[in-house]
């Protein structure tokens, strides 16, 4: 009855990967309105970059805070108030009619609220349930940032079109809301909460009791994390795969092939196609990561990352062609493929602490990605083209790989010991 009752960990994974889905919505939205708002509003490149600039950078910084929170108030409730703030945030954008508006409510209200549905919401869920799968689990999760862009990206550039960029705004609201009421039905705490063990564990594990405030938890992990040369390498690597993921080619890729005089809908979609690509290339990672040591498959994806951006700038047309649409399928593949070996890092390296020291990590993706729309902008305003961005990103992506070899391993860990925790974790991560 309880190994039955176990597939409850399977529930509490779909709503969150609808949940990821709903959040991710507004992730299609910064590049297919670029252009529509500067025709409206007249704002530059730069103005509304800084605008998804401070989007990022909270998404981000507001992640081991969240993941605290949610270890002291629970998943459940966090995660109900984020997808509730994505909507306000959104919808409240058909009023703006200033720049600093578009701060405010794309910016902050949005950052704050996808930032509370983070990938280190998706550590949390797979820590607490799952002792097996736990890295295939991890890679479906993290595909539904990529599934959210899939269904959202056409719809909203569609609209933008044809109906308004408004109407696209609150399509993302809606979308956002109406995941609401499945969060608060479905998804539970921990799995001692039914009195059952994770999915793969013989025992119940107890819930841990609460210690402290959700601040002081989020601090006190990355003071001791940051002690480490571990968290330092992951984290330098993981400002990269933010630069050259969200912060560039999601935010810029639809203006760059606009540029070449491709048209914003078929740009829009070739970002949609990176988004079926991404879910084959996330949940195989995450399979992989079961496997192969995840260090070795982090250099891989990032070498091969940085190969393509180098050649990028070449396959930009007016129209599609065959090598833009290697391109598309080759990066769409490894577009969130680091997810899941980056998450494993974490747990063998910091043990209990991983879902909020991942929390801060992720939010080093963020500062990175923050720092790649705004720079992207400026290097589009001053050159006219976004070509040097590109290969800055490419250089970059390959550094990212020898950072990741760096990261030590606890040989404990490579030989399937149980996790480290507290102390341990943290003097095993400096050694």
């Amino acid at each position: 009855m309880i190994r039955s009752r176990q597939n409850w960990a399977w529930v509490v994974a779909g709503v969150a990967f609808i949940a990821l889905v709903g959040a991710a919505a507004f992730r299609a939205t910064p590049g297919a309105l670029i252009g529509p708002l500067q025709r409206e509003f007249g704002w530059s490149t730069t103005t509304i970059g800084f605008a998804v600039s401070v989007n990022l950078m909270l998404f981000g910084l507001t992640a081991p805070f969240a993941a605290a929170l949610m270890e002291r108030l629970g998943v459940r409730k966090v995660v109900a108030s984020a997808l509730t703030l994505v909507a306000v945030g959104s919808g409240l954008t058909v009023f703006m009619t200033a720049a600093w508006q578009l701060v405010l409510f794309w910016g902050v209200l949005v950052g704050l609220g996808t930032g509370s549905m983070a990938l280190a919401f998706v550590a949390t869920i797979t820590g607490r349930w799952f002792v097996k799968h736990r890295g295939l689990v991890t890679g479906i999760l993290a595909a539904g940032g990529a599934t959210g862009q899939l269904v959202f990206l056409p719809v909203v550039a569609a609209l933008a079109e044809s109906s308004g960029w408004r109407s696209a705004s609150i399509v993302v609201s809606v979308a956002a809301l109406a995941v609401v009421p499945l969060v608060l039905l479905f998804i539970r705490d921990h799995p001692a909460d039914l009195g059952i063990p994770p999915y793969g564990g013989d025992e119940v594990v107890p819930v841990p009791p609460s210690t402290g405030g959700a601040a002081r938890r989020a601090i006190g992990a990355l003071t001791s994390a940051a002690r480490t040369g571990p968290f330092w390498f992951l984290a330098a690597g993981f400002a990269i795969c933010g630069a050259t993921t969200n912060g560039l080619v999601g935010t810029h890729f639809i203006p760059a092939a606009h540029d070449h005089g491709m048209p914003t809908t078929t740009a829009a979609g070739l970002l949609a196609l990176v988004g079926i690509f991404d879910i084959v290339g996330t949940v195989l990672s995450g399979w992989l990561t079961d496997r192969v040591d995840p260090r070795i498959l982090l250099a891989v994806y990032y070498v091969l990352r940085g190969a393509s951006l180098l050649v990028l700038p070449q396959l930009f047309h007016d129209s599609v062609h065959p090598s833009m649409l290697v391109f598309i399928i080759f990066y769409g593949l490894d577009w969130v493929a680091t997810v899941p070996p980056t998450v494993a890092l974490c747990r063998q390296v910091f043990g209990l602490s991983a879902p909020v020291v991942f929390g801060w990590i992720f939010a080093s993706h963020q500062v990175g990605a923050a720092i790649a729309a705004t720079a992207a902008g400026l290097t589009r305003d001053h050159f006219g083209d976004y070509a040097p961005a590109w290969y800055v990103a490419g250089a970059l992506s390959i550094g990212a790989a020898f950072l990741s070899m760096k990261v030590k391993r606890s040989p404990a860990l490579a030989g399937g010991a149980e996790e480290p925790t507290g102390d341990l974790a943290t003097q095993r991560a400096r050694g």
